[in-house]
C-alpha cells in the first residue's frame, strides 16, 4: 500500500508537469487550431536558462529560493520573447495556408531549437543545483519534497487563474472572440494578431514555470530534455480534450498516475519481461483507448466552429 500511495504521489507530480506544458498547447490551438510542435523545446529553453542563471549566481550567498525566482523570471522573459519570435517568424506567414505546412514549420522549429541549444551549451547533460530544502516530508512511509509541494501548488494556482482570465477578463473575452472568427473579432475593434501573439507569449511563461520545475524535480538539463515532455504533454492535452483548459489538467495528471503506477508494478505484472523504463506504454494505450471511446477527449474538444 506504501508503495502505490508513493506513485500516486509521484504521478500527481508528474502530471501536474505535463498539465502545465499541456496548457500552452491547448490555448494556442484553441485560438488558431494550430498544434506547436516546438512547445517542448520551449521547455528545454526555460530549463537550461534557469540552470545558466542559477550557476552563475550560486556563489553570490543568494538563499535558494529566491535564486529560483530569479532564474524563473528570467526564463519566463526569453521564452517568451522566444515564442512571440517562433509565432511570427514561422507561424504567422503560414496561417491562412494548408494545414500541414504549418505543421511541418513545427517540427522543423523543433529540431532548429534544439540544434541551437546544444550549441550554446553543448550536449552534454549538466546537473541542476539543489535549491531547496531536500529533506522530505513523511506521510507515514510514503515522502514528498518541497519542490513537489511546490509543483502541485503552481499547477493548482496557474489553472485557477488561467480559468479567471479567459472567463472573466476583457483579454479572454478577445481571445474567446479570437478563436469564434477572428476577421469579425477584427472588425468588433479585437486585434486578432495581438491576442495570437499574447496567447503565445503565455504559452511559453507556462512552459518556462514546467522547465524550471523538471530540472528541479529531476536535477539535471540537457538540449533534447523537451522532446519527450513535450510529447507526452500533447497527449495529454488531447486525452484530456484539446483547446480544453480543464481538460489540459485533467489529461496531463491522468497520463502522470498511469505512467507513475504502471512503473512501479509494471514487472510485476509482465513477470519480469518488462521494466519500468517502459511505462510508456500504459500512457499510449490508455491514450488509444480513450480516443477510440471518445474521439473529443474526456472532457470534450473546445474548438470553435468559425463561419
Amino acid at each position: 500500500m506504501e508503495t502505490l500511495i508513493q506513485q500516486i504521489i509521484n504521478g500527481l507530480v508528474l502530471g501536474s508537469m505535463y498539465a502545465l506544458v499541456a496548457l500552452g498547447y491547448t490555448m494556442v490551438y484553441g485560438i488558431i487550431n494550430l498544434i506547436n510542435f516546438a512547445h517542448g523545446e520551449i521547455l528545454m529553453v526555460g530549463a537550461m536558462v534557469s540552470w545558466t542563471v542559477v550557476t552563475l549566481l550560486a556563489d553570490s550567498g543568494i538563499p535558494g529560493w529566491l535564486l529560483m525566482l530569479i532564474g524563473l523570471a528570467a526564463a519566463i522573459v526569453i521564452c517568451a520573447t522566444l515564442n512571440y519570435a517562433v509565432e511570427k517568424i514561422a507561424y504567422r506567414p503560414l496561417r491562412n495556408a494548408p494545414r500541414l505546412a504549418p505543421l511541418i514549420t513545427a517540427m522543423g522549429m523543433s529540431l532548429l531549437l534544439q540544434v541551437l541549444a546544444m550549441i550554446i551549451w553543448k550536449p552534454n547533460p549538466k546537473p541542476f543545483p539543489l535549491l531547496l530544502p531536500t529533506t522530505p516530508f513523511d506521510l507515514g512511509g510514503p515522502v514528498i519534497t518541497v519542490t513537489q509541494c511546490l509543483i502541485l501548488g503552481l499547477t493548482v494556482c496557474i489553472l485557477a487563474g488561467l480559468m479567471y482570465l479567459v472567463n472573466f477578463t476583457k483579454l479572454g473575452r478577445a481571445m474567446r472572440a479570437t478563436a469564434e472568427n477572428p476577421r469579425v473579432a477584427g472588425l468588433m475593434g479585437v486585434k486578432p494578431d495581438f491576442i495570437i501573439s499574447t496567447t503565445f507569449v503565455i504559452g511559453a511563461a507556462l512552459a518556462a514555470v514546467a522547465g524550471l520545475m523538471w530540472a528541479a524535480n529531476y536535477g539535471t538539463v540537457q538540449h533534447t530534455m523537451g522532446f519527450m515532455p513535450g510529447l507526452k504533454a500533447f497527449t495529454a492535452a488531447v486525452l484530456g480534450g484539446i483547446g480544453n483548459l480543464a481538460g489540459a489538467v485533467v489529461g496531463g495528471v491522468l497520463l502522470g498516475l498511469i505512467e507513475a503506477i504502471g512503473a512501479g508494478y509494471l514487472g510485476d505484472l509482465t513477470g519480469g519481461v518488462l521494466g519500468s523504463h517502459y511505462a510508456d506504454i500504459f500512457a499510449f494505450v490508455a491514450l488509444i483507448l480513450v480516443l477510440t471511446l471518445r474521439p473529443s477527449g474526456l472532457l470534450g474538444e473546445r474548438v470553435a466552429d468559425r463561419a
